[in-house]
């Protein structure tokens, strides 16, 4: 194992802060780097891992609602729907846009209630092209919350890497699986094509100037939706969840039943 330890010359007396600055320098390059690993030993191991009890156990409910937080944060739009809601979801998203660009592999009934033109990229569209599109319809691979963190991988959904930077409005549909609390489980994900050109996007494209002046869309589109799918609600306990059925009429017995004012009322008649 490395024999580093943090131990630095100390000050003593007749020793100059100069002379003291050198010594230190001058051990510090005579030691290992700390972070050098000799030995399997050596790895520190303890970090936050992708099977963490934070990451395992947290209700599903709350991490989405930990992303919202984050993604609204960094001035996101972000709209809350089912698998039902998708469609009208995207359409709100999008607005008054009149063309919008998809990858080859999104699925077709997303845009199903969508009045702008729908464009299917196919690779071929220069980026003059692409920024005379309005916006960019795309799934997602893995979104981290606690970072408020979209990983898009360059595939059928997710769409090459031109496409979501160029457009100046990006909408980006997250299903509930691909929700993950913290970066190592992110990570974790991404890790099953680690070769894959990768687009990580928190927020929308923002940057400031030496006077901290705050300028949108310089790297990337400017203004950021999500749609987040989210599972069907459950129904409320003790609420009938099933088809409702009419009501059984009463029996005969009890239709047929008088009560006593009536059987009083027959006697004294009688």
């Amino acid at each position: 194992m490395s024999d580093w330890t943090d131990q630095r010359p100390v000050h003593t007396p007749g020793m100059s802060a100069k002379e003291e600055i050198l010594a230190r320098v001058r051990t510090a390059l005579a030691a290992p780097r700390r972070d050098a690993v000799t030995e399997a030993e050596d790895v520190p191991r303890d970090y936050q891992r992708a099977d963490a009890k934070q990451e395992v156990s947290t209700d599903r409910g709350k991490v989405r609602d930990v992303l919202v937080q984050r993604l609204e944060d960094y001035t996101a739009v972000v709209h809350r729907t089912t698998a039902d809601g998708i469609p009208a979801a995207i359409a709100t998203a999008l607005g008054s846009a009149r063309r919008v660009i998809v990858p080859p592999g999104l699925p077709e009934t997303w845009t199903g209630s969508v009045d702008a033109t729908v464009i299917q990229d196919d690779g071929t569209a220069s980026p003059r092209d692409l920024d005379a599109i309005d916006a960019v319809l795309t799934g997602c691979h893995t979104a981290i919350a606690l970072t408020g963190t979209i990983a898009l991988r360059a595939d059928d959904r997710g769409g090459r890497r031109a496409i979501t930077l160029v457009p100046d409005h990006h909408i980006v549909v997250v299903e509930d699986e691909q929700v993950v609390l913290g970066v190592p489980k992110g990570i974790e994900r991404m890790g099953t094509d680690p070769g894959a050109p990768w687009t990580m996007i928190s927020g929308p494209s923002a940057t400031s100037d030496i006077e901290l002046s705050r300028v949108e869309g310089v790297h990337g589109p400017r203004r950021l939706d999500i749609v987040l799918v989210e599972p069907e609600p459950e129904p409320e306990p003790g609420s009938d969840s099933g088809p409702k059925h009419p009501a059984a009429p009463e029996s005969r017995e009890r239709r047929t039943q008088r009560t006593p004012s009536d059987q009083d009322h027959q006697e004294k008649t009688a």
